[in-house]
């Protein structure tokens, strides 16, 4: 893959970040570094090599879960900063 300044630009457009001049060229050297490093990775022999599913052969040790103390509404509520008689009132994060 050949790294040049219109794929640096098409990268940045897709990302929605500016780069000047120097940038841009640090930012190409950066990414022929990565893509020498894949290269670099291809090239080792995995024939044979089963893939890494787990880091470790532990087996999780999971506790049943217990309801040990309820909370009511109300008591949940108490201290909420907003709240509208059964909801917690948030602000809107994601508009129309």
């Amino acid at each position: 893959m050949e790294v040049n300044n219109k794929l640096i630009q098409d990268i940045a457009k897709l990302s929605k970040l500016k780069f000047d001049d120097s940038a841009e060229e640090k930012m190409k050297a950066d990414l022929e570094k990565m893509l020498a490093f894949v290269d670099k990775l291809n090239e080792i022999d995995t024939e044979g090599v089963d893939p890494l599913i787990y880091m470790s052969e532990e087996v999780n040790v999971l506790r049943e879960d217990k309801v040990t103390e309820e909370t009511s509404q109300k008591d949940a509520l108490k201290n909420a900063p907003e709240k509208d008689s059964d909801y917690f009132k948030v602000p809107t994060v994601l508009k129309k």
